[in-house]
């Protein structure tokens, strides 16, 4: 498959890894590369959305930035999968907190996408569908969570289209429900995954709160969340 290139996806000959971590910022996907992989290589640079290929304790793994929004994630996904035979998607990206108990820093395992977007709409399903995590991925990711003295919850998220929403109590029926977190990204991934047969799972640090109005530094979200990208990478 190291011959093969897409519209947005040119490896250029580079191995993409069957796992690979997908960061929303192509930077934190650079930063990772360099900080975690051992002899990384830039498998692509088109429309600036960096990937690369290195082994983490000796397995392949690749990470790629996605953009922002289900429409983005969707296509880089799409190809990933259809293209390149990536098996096990695993999205780590920060979230907004919904709930009181669910603190900055906090880890949110999705172990299902809620989601405001039409992404599902191409699909033609005559009702709601419901979008899980892979179980294979959520429990490892969990165990090693555990293992890492990680504070995490596990549960329903929500990916919105919708970053300044006009609506400002869009999120409160949300919040009674219990999701945990919103974020961009998850249903398309998700919706991407299960249609084509493969895993997928979203690993989220809470970089702010809708409850408390907490927030961390865009310098604290491209390279903070450690131990969110340690979990990530022992999955591979």
């Amino acid at each position: 498959m190291t011959n093969v290139q897409t519209p947005h996806i040119k490896p250029n000959g580079v191995e993409i890894a069957e796992t690979i971590l997908l960061p929303g910022d192509p930077l934190r996907a650079k930063f990772i590369a360099e900080t975690f992989l051992e002899n990384p290589v830039c498998f692509n640079e088109v429309r600036g959305m960096l990937g690369y290929t290195g082994t983490y304790k000796g397995k392949k793994i690749s990470v790629m930035g996605t953009g922002m929004g289900p429409g983005s994630i969707g296509i880089y996904t799409y190809e990933l999968i259809h293209f390149f035979g990536v098996k096990n998607l695993i999205r780590i990206g920060t979230c907004g907190s919904l709930q009181e108990n669910v603190k900055l820093y906090d880890i949110i395992l999705g172990m299902a996408s809620s989601t405001n977007t039409n992404y599902l709409h191409q699909y033609n399903i005559p009702g709601q569908l419901s979008l899980p995590a892979s179980f294979e991925l959520l429990t490892k990711a969990h165990n090693i969570g555990l293992e890492k003295g990680a504070k995490m919850h596990v549960g329903n998220i929500l990916c919105s289209d919708i970053f300044y929403n006009a609506d400002k109590d869009a999120m409160k029926n949300w919040m009674k429900m219990g999701v945990l977190g919103v974020e961009m990204e998850s249903t398309a991934l998700y919706a991407n995954a299960i249609a084509a047969g493969v895993n997928a799972l979203t690993i989220l640090t809470v970089s702010d709160s809708l409850v408390t109005g907490e927030e961390t530094t865009p310098e604290e979200r491209q390279t903070a969340f450690t131990k969110m990208m340690e979990i990530a990478l022992e999955l591979a």
